[in-house]
């Protein structure tokens, strides 16, 4: 089988693999408060130019999205996210779980605009209802969108305007900073947003994600607490950074950018190509997911040599499929699926 079902399919680039090996044998303290988790820390810090954000470390998107909006929440706040959001979609109620409401706005193409936040905000009316205290985005979006400077600014000028906490879900973000439209660079979205993650685990890494909050003042002041109550404190903390070291060292000459910019490549090849054969693209490609509309009786065909995410029906006889590539696709995986279509 050939796999172009998510980025995280792989174990780890060997590098990071590497990585982990080499310090094995070192003793730490536990749950991040070692010398890989500093070093990480400072080398973070200084890559999104903020030296006095506060970095934190997951396992996972999920546990890093559900503490950080619970840390920024009262109980009575929610959070207003786009309706193809992935806490909205794809983490099974952890948000309400811990008595959170979503404000899931339908948008055309899974962006968030002002506007969506000004009608979120009608919902709010006295202490009978929620209050809309946090927004949330996915850059890049959950259909691969990418966010120009001037809407990420726009959605944060919004955000100060009425008090709202700004947080970005970056599981993908490295493929948004490697896109070749892309005009936000790591450092702007560190100077638009109160709060972002830098996700390791569908570029390369085992698993990990760097939470950074900028404005770590809008969140609980018992932040490690909060982690530990969401079950999200790893015992061999040092585990995480070690692999993101490896994978952020050197900035825009990271491991981290060169394998999210082939992501974007062999993805753009696919692009490009199945257009090419006479398939229409579901949406505008952009990053390493590219959504194609496939009739029903050809993904039966292709199921049997690929494995992909079935996204949603276009019509009768058609359907969405999501096809995405990852560190360890190759050229032939790309033409053995275009012989295919």
């Amino acid at each position: 089988m050939i796999y172009l079902l998510s980025d995280y399919s792989l174990g780890a680039h060997p590098k990071i693999m590497q990585a982990l090996m080499d310090t094995n044998m070192e003793h730490t303290d536990g749950y991040c408060l070692d010398r890989f988790s500093d070093e990480c820390t400072e080398m973070i810090r200084e890559w999104v130019g903020k030296p006095d954000a506060d970095i934190y470390y997951f396992v996972g998107g999920t546990p890093c999205n559900t503490t950080a909006i619970s840390a920024g929440l009262r109980p009575y706040e929610g959070v207003i996210t786009p309706a193809t959001g992935h806490i909205y979609v794809h983490e099974t109620g952890s948000i309400e779980l811990n008595g959170h409401r979503q404000f899931g706005m339908p948008t055309p193409d899974g962006k968030l605009r002002p506007e969506d936040i000004e009608k979120a905000l009608l919902h709010h009316e006295d202490e009978h209802t929620v209050i809309p205290k946090m927004v949330y985005i996915t850059h890049p979006t959950e259909n691969g969108g990418v966010y120009t400077k001037a809407e990420m600014t726009a959605l944060s000028e919004c955000c100060r305007k009425h008090g709202l906490i700004f947080y970005v879900d970056g599981a993908r973000l490295g493929t948004a900073l490697t896109w070749p439209t892309n005009d936000l660079e790591i450092e702007e979205i560190a100077d638009l947003v109160d709060a972002f993650y830098i996700g390791g685990t569908k570029i390369g890494a085992l698993f990990g994600e760097a939470l950074v909050l900028v404005n770590p003042e809008k969140f609980d002041d018992h932040f490690r607490y909060m982690i530990k109550r969401q079950c999200a404190l790893l015992a061999k903390g040092r585990l995480i950074p070690v692999q993101l070291k490896a994978l952020f060292e050197g900035g825009k000459d990271s491991l981290y950018y060169e394998l999210s910019k082939k992501e974007n490549e062999l993805a753009i090849k696919l692009a490009e190509s199945v257009v090419k054969a006479g398939y229409k693209l579901w949406l505008p490609h952009q990053t390493n997911q590219v959504f194609v509309i496939v009739p029903n009786d050809k993904i039966e065909e292709l199921n049997k040599e690929f494995m992909f995410y079935t996204w949603c029906p276009y019509d009768e006889t058609n359907s969405v499929i999501r096809l995405v590539t990852s560190w360890g696709t190759t050229e032939e995986d790309i033409e053995s699926l275009l012989k295919a279509l």
